[in-house]
């Protein structure tokens, strides 16, 4: 495996240190002292999408927020980008940096590496909090569907040039600044932006192309979480979404109601997709209850084995909307 490097850089307020792991070089940050919280960004973001919650939690906490392979500082080489793939390099990670035991929080794509990780690895895992989660039905924006289709990275090419790039990036910006009703439809796009912004780098193009074909079809996701849900009655699951998120729908919140009845389920108000830079204050607050309030997981390979066996208590159905979300604070 490896060491941590000594070399660092600093990036923001938060210094990034890099270890490297199977001949790849990878980039973190790691803050605070405590528990151990490992945070896992979306797809096409990297480690500062947590940037406004790292400070408080630090005063805590443990916290560990990489760059996944592809993304942000780490390499992206041809590698196996599949959930499993990521859920290996985290337990690697930990590994290497001295850490057994983690409560692992993931974002959007990270949401489905953090479940997965949870299913490979339950004897290194405390809880787990889903934000926006992808895993909990198939509807997703179609700018992710678009990632797969034929042309996209000629396309992209072309539009991720400087020029055409910083009028984009610029336009996005400022529409994301727009107030009054069309809050809802413009409050993320300053994300979308940075999201361009990586794509000018051809390997971050491959990595994202290769990681979406393995969750995504044209019709919507494909991987889900509800074959295995049952699982989480042998750990704290936590789900957390804005109430007006254009990702991802919020209704799949009551998805996760549905198919995990243990889980807690949260929906901020006045938040979208990045429910964690909306409102971090409350974001923090949310984590650092569900942290202190609940026992971790203790593994235990009898009753893995027991629930494993039994299986989910009724036949799985595919996943679709529910028509009802929870009401703020509510939880299931």
């Amino acid at each position: 495996m490896g060491e941590p490097d000594r070399a660092a850089t600093r990036q923001g307020r938060h210094e990034v240190h890099y270890v490297t792991i199977h001949g790849k070089r990878r980039a973190y940050l790691k803050e605070g002292e405590g528990p151990v919280v490992l945070l896992l960004h979306g797809l096409a973001c990297d480690r500062r999408t947590w940037d406004p919650i790292i400070d408080a939690l630090a005063e805590k906490y443990t916290v560990i927020a990489p760059d996944l392979l592809g993304h942000g500082l780490s390499d992206k080489p041809r590698a196996d980008y599949t959930l499993g793939g990521y859920a290996n390099g985290m337990r690697d990670l930990l590994t290497v940096l001295g850490y057994d035991k983690a409560t692992v929080v993931g974002h959007s794509f990270g949401g489905g590496v953090a479940m997965q990780f949870g299913y490979q690895f339950p004897e290194r895992t405390e809880r787990v909090m889903l934000v926006a989660t992808g895993g909990l039905g198939p509807q997703v924006t179609p700018f992710i569907r678009l990632i797969q289709a034929p042309g996209w990275e000629a396309a992209m090419s072309l539009l991720t040039l400087p020029g055409v790039r910083h009028v984009e990036t610029a336009g996005l910006r400022a529409l994301g600044a727009v107030g009054g009703p069309l809050r809802p439809l413009t409050r993320d796009l300053p994300e979308i932006a940075d999201i361009i912004d990586s794509w000018q780098d051809r390997g971050t193009r491959y990595a994202i192309r290769h990681l979406v074909r393995a969750v995504v079809d044209w019709r919507g996701q494909v991987v889900t979480m509800a074959d295995r849900a049952y699982l989480t009655e042998a750990m704290p699951m936590a789900v957390v979404w804005g109430r007006e998120d254009q990702v991802i729908p919020v209704s799949h919140a009551a998805n996760a109601a549905e198919i995990a009845p243990g889980a807690r389920v949260e929906v901020i108000e006045d938040a979208g997709h990045f429910p964690h830079k909306s409102d971090p204050e409350r974001f923090v607050r949310i984590l650092d209850d569900f942290i202190s309030s609940t026992e971790p997981a203790r593994y235990s390979r009898a009753r893995w084995r027991r629930l494993l066996l039994a299986g989910p208590a009724s036949p799985v159905a595919p996943v679709t909307p529910l028509k009802s979300v929870p009401s703020p604070g509510a939880s299931a």
